[in-house]
């Protein structure tokens, strides 16, 4: 096996914490950058990071690369701002980056009506950023997340990366589309491959706070009502954070079609749920029901998602393999054992 020195932006959130374990169980060298917002509770990050061995009084050092106590050298740390047009370039110039991995966005749909400038700044100033970077560093493979919001209130189920996406009904979603606008003119410019994954509801231990799961695990446990909205009239394409990892690693590593160098593909369970029984799974799991408040439809939402997953199977051998009971339970143990 090839040891590659893969960037891995977004290093302290969800996805990016587990691409970076499994990065590093494989073998590779990792050096993982964020900015720690405190979009949502910091310490949640910190202790990611701990878990790959970066010590939160070294993290919290602005632009000084740490090293991972169980790791070594193997894993590094850097806080910086994707939009930062010094010290990004100055990183890449540095470390002998072999592939990036873009996960650093500022996520959400609903923050994005609050304080759209949030989105602007990471999700489209720092992607030209890290696109820049990538060009005159000659990086030759930038994998990078969309997600399935841009396909809107689409009827046409399931959704295929084919389908037109034209129509975003939140910020967070336009910039995602802009994301992969941007990645295609550099791959066409530049013969960069880009691999845009757009992610289908991802959720599992060591979850963002502002999720549906969270939010609905946290309320059951507290006695809190939790919020339904639509009447539950919703369907998710929940997918199991393992199964979205192990779509991350196989695009990041594996050789790819090089008929064409702009990619897209969708991440997803395929296996679309409706909100109530979802629910109910986190009841089972508990061992306790809930309080539902139902609400009607929020701004910026979507009644449905549901992944065509054929292009990233017949291409990477992606293979969903947590049902959502499974998946419900094993963030569930997390919960009840960070929160004790």
């Amino acid at each position: 096996m090839e040891v590659k020195t893969i960037l891995v932006t977004g290093a302290a959130g969800f996805i990016g914490f587990h691409v970076a374990k499994q990065l590093l169980s494989l073998g590779h060298r990792v050096i993982g950058l964020d900015n720690i917002s405190d979009y949502y509770d910091v310490d949640l990050k910190f202790e990611r990071l701990r878990q790959l061995g970066i010590q939160r009084e070294h993290a919290e050092q602005e632009l000084e690369l740490c090293s991972s106590s169980t790791h070594g050298l193997q894993m590094q740390f850097i806080k910086m701002n994707l939009e930062d047009r010094v010290a990004m370039p100055k990183l890449f110039k540095t470390q002998n980056i072999d592939v990036v991995c873009n996960l650093a966005a500022q996520a959400g749909v609903r923050y994005s009506i609050v304080n759209p400038n949030a989105y602007a700044d990471s999700n489209i100033i720092g992607f030209l950023n890290v696109l820049e970077c990538c060009r005159h560093a000659n990086i030759s493979k930038l994998v990078y997340s969309s997600s399935s919001s841009v396909y809107g209130n689409s009827d046409s189920v399931p959704f295929k990366e084919t389908a037109n996406v034209d129509h975003p009904i939140s910020l967070y979603a336009a910039t995602k589309k802009a994301n992969e606008l941007m990645a295609h003119t550099y791959s066409h410019l530049y013969d960069i491959e880009t691999i845009g994954l757009r992610f289908f509801t991802v959720y599992g231990p060591w979850g963002r706070p502002d999720m549906a799961m969270f939010l609905f695990t946290d309320a059951i446990i507290n006695d809190k009502p939790i919020k339904v909205f639509n009447n539950g009239e919703l369907s998710r394409d929940f997918t199991y954070v393992d199964d979205i990892v192990s779509g991350v690693i196989s695009t990041l590593l594996q050789p790819s079609d090089s008929s064409t160098l702009y990619k897209l593909y969708n991440i997803g369970n395929s296996k679309p749920i409706k909100l109530l029984d979802y629910i109910e799974a986190i009841e089972v799991a508990i061992g306790k029901d809930a309080i539902k408040e139902m609400l009607p439809m929020q701004d910026g939402d979507v009644k449905q998602t549901y992944a065509d997953v054929t292009k990233i199977k017949k291409q990477y051998n992606y293979q969903p393999k947590t049902n959502v009971s499974e998946g419900v339970t094993a963030f569930v143990n997390w919960y009840k054992s960070y929160y004790n």
